[in-house]
């Protein structure tokens, strides 16, 4: 396993990559297959090239892209001491192996080094292996969004969760 920071080079690897994410899990993520399959690579390019307002990170097994998350951070002055974990995938064929564990603790590890004092995230209600994930690193509920995504008319909840990385 090798977890690195995804570069301008890896847009193609990432979204299909991305995009395969979203296809097939599509009540995981606020953002839908049908809606991000028609944006041109250039826009992944310009994702990847957002240098401070946020980090994607990719977990390769074998030089395979196996996983996949990203840090987004607030740019407002006065929400600049936190971020979001974003966009957590990991590849079906690679799961039980920790990598889910290892990307989570990748953004943290970044976002202690940087000053962030708060991570937030959301996790789909009723996805009890993210949640287990996000609790064994330290995360704690905050609440739920009911109705926050629709996928096929189907109605999802959020829950929001939460790490502390400085004493309030």
């Amino acid at each position: 396993m090798h977890i690195r920071p995804l570069l301008i080079s890896d847009a193609p690897v990432y979204r299909a990559f991305r995009l395969r994410g979203l296809r097939e899990h599509p009540d995981a993520f606020t953002s839908s297959f049908e809606e991000e399959s028609l944006r041109p690579l250039l826009d992944t390019e310009r994702r990847l090239a957002a240098a401070g307002t946020e980090k994607l990170w990719g977990v390769f097994v074998d030089g395979v892209m196996a996983g996949m998350v990203g840090l987004s951070r607030e740019t407002r002055s006065r929400n600049r001491h936190k971020a979001a974990l974003v966009g957590l995938y990991v590849a079906n064929e690679f799961t039980g192996l920790g990598l889910g564990h290892a990307l989570v603790e990748t953004v943290v590890r970044d976002a202690r080094a940087c000053g962030i004092e708060l991570v937030i995230l959301t996790v789909t209600d009723g996805n009890r292996p993210a949640c287990r994930l996000y609790e064994n690193a330290g995360f704690a509920s905050f609440g739920m969004e009911p109705d926050a995504i629709r996928v096929d008319g189907v109605s999802f909840g959020k829950q929001h969760m939460f790490l502390q990385l400085k004493a309030l």
